[in-house]
């Protein structure tokens, strides 16, 4: 897959009193677009629960480059940029564009656990399908640590 991105709508809600998104906005915007990823990938919360795995996040980050404000016109992307070789842990890039100007950047680390153990795990076959088929950044790397 080249690229996988989505128009973002937002809300009046979604703004703070100086009329920009709120920061905790931008990281609500990823989840939203890294789920509706893995969803129209054939990984839903049903095949998880049945799987007893889910996604977890150790760290969120972004980089604000431009105000952002209620009625623009925004498109947001994500992609894998880093990844363990057996799939239990990952890295994901999103940007968020108004038209050609860049935005913000968010960048995430997380991992698959086990939901019964509380573990990190290694998905079953269907997620480290899913998460191989997610674009990958210009600098993506495997890791093993």
């Amino acid at each position: 897959m080249k690229q996988f991105k989505t128009e973002i709508q937002l809300r009046w809600s979604d703004m703070d009193p100086n009329f920009h998104i709120r920061h905790s906005v931008y990281y609500d915007l990823g989840a939203k677009l890294r789920m509706d990823f893995l969803m129209q990938n054939g990984l839903t919360p049903a095949e998880m629960l049945k799987h007893k795995f889910g996604p977890v996040l150790f760290r969120e980050e972004a980089l604000f480059k431009r105000e952002v404000r209620y009625g623009d016109t925004l498109t947001m992307d994500v992609q894998l940029s880093r990844l363990k070789s057996d799939y239990s842990r990952f890295g994901m890039r999103h940007h968020l564009w108004r038209g050609e100007e860049l935005c913000a950047i968010i960048n995430v680390e997380g991992a698959f656990i086990d939901t019964e153990k509380r573990k990190i795990t290694a998905p079953p076959q269907l997620g480290s399908k899913t998460i191989e088929a997610m674009p990958k950044t210009d600098d993506f790397s495997y890791y093993d640590h």
